[in-house]
């Protein structure tokens, strides 16, 4: 009756919303008494799948069928199908993300499963399993409970810091029959995005908008965020404006990102900008209009010229650092 999460890695090393998941199903696993099992699929080393124990797993399910180092939601959810029904798991976790997305509800909807996406807090299992979670763009909370008898859920990622423990899970093989329906998706091409840090997983982002007025003034937010260690964003309409890749657009029509610091320049706070950002631990917005909307979502606001305030900010960034 085993705790089972679905796992992701990027070139054999597992991303770090995935340790981050198995931690959070290890919790669970816990307080209901048994194990976490979680499943690894596509190319992927021994040594990385054992090293899952230290977040949690038991036990690691691995299909080594390299049409599944890229996604295809059908195959993705025949895998979870079968083992979710070999292991008796009563909760399935996913991340959600674009993954997830597309496998959780699949998946509960052939196992008959209540589900909710987006959770932000453990279970609460005073009164059954209770599930927090954001509703309205982040603007308010739900606390949904989940009386089926199998239970998914989708974990927003960077929800809880992850913490390495001890320990080696165990390796088997998971043997999944697909047929030729099973894998509707051909990649012909992938473009990785460049950049040091995955915004998607990012502790830390530097955001800028159409205040920037240009992308040959970007130098002096990347200032800031290579500093910092940290990754970088924008707006849409940066992104429309093909100023910045739309890799890099965050909002309800980008990505939905939830760093421990988020700095918005130039940015002024729309509605469909916030929900992709409100779940961030700490919003520092930098703008020159006092009336814009951001600085009512934000824990720290500096009115002023994001061309005199950056340069400034990173100086003292640099002072800093020498310092310590």
């Amino acid at each position: 009756m085993s705790v089972v999460v679905l796992t992701e890695h990027a070139q054999g090393a597992f991303k770090k919303k995935s340790l981050e998941a198995v931690q959070y199903a290890a919790h669970i696993a816990n307080a209901m008494g048994t194990t976490v099992t979680a499943v690894a699929l596509g190319n992927v080393g021994n040594g990385e799948m054992e090293s899952l124990g230290a977040y949690g797993a038991k036990k690691v399910l691995h299909v080594a069928d390299s049409r599944l180092d890229s996604l295809d939601s059908k195959a993705y959810t025949k895998v979870m199908l079968t083992a979710a029904q070999n292991e008796g798991a009563k909760v399935i976790v996913c991340l959600h993300d674009t993954t997830g997305k597309a496998v959780a509800p699949r998946l509960a909807a052939r196992l008959k499963a209540g589900m909710v996406a987006g959770a932000v807090a453990y279970p609460d299992f005073t009164n059954g399993f209770t599930i927090k979670k954001n509703v309205f763009s982040g603007k308010a909370f739900a606390f949904v409970s989940i009386t089926s008898d199998i239970k998914v859920i989708t974990l927003m990622p960077n929800t809880f810091a992850v913490v390495k423990g001890e320990g080696s899970a165990t390796l088997e093989s998971l043997s999944v029959s697909f047929d030729g329906n099973d894998f509707a998706v051909t990649v012909k091409q992938v473009n990785k995005a460049s950049g040091s840090v995955p915004l998607s997983e990012a502790e830390l982002v530097v955001s800028g908008g159409r205040g920037l007025k240009g992308p040959e003034n970007w130098h002096i937010l990347e200032d800031l965020a290579t500093l910092l260690g940290a990754a970088t964003a924008c707006s849409r309409p940066v992104a429309d404006s093909h100023w910045r890749p739309h890799n890099e657009h965050v909002g309800q029509t980008g990505g939905t990102i939830r760093p421990n610091l988020y700095i918005a320049a130039g940015i002024s706070g729309a509605i469909q900008h916030l929900a992709g950002v409100n779940g961030s631990k700490t919003i520092v917005v930098i703008n020159k209009d006092p009336e814009a909307p951001f600085f009512k979502a934000a824990d720290y606001g500096v009115l002023g010229d994001v061309f005199e305030v950056l340069p400034r900010l990173t100086e003292a960034v640099k002072k800093f650092k020498a310092a310590h």
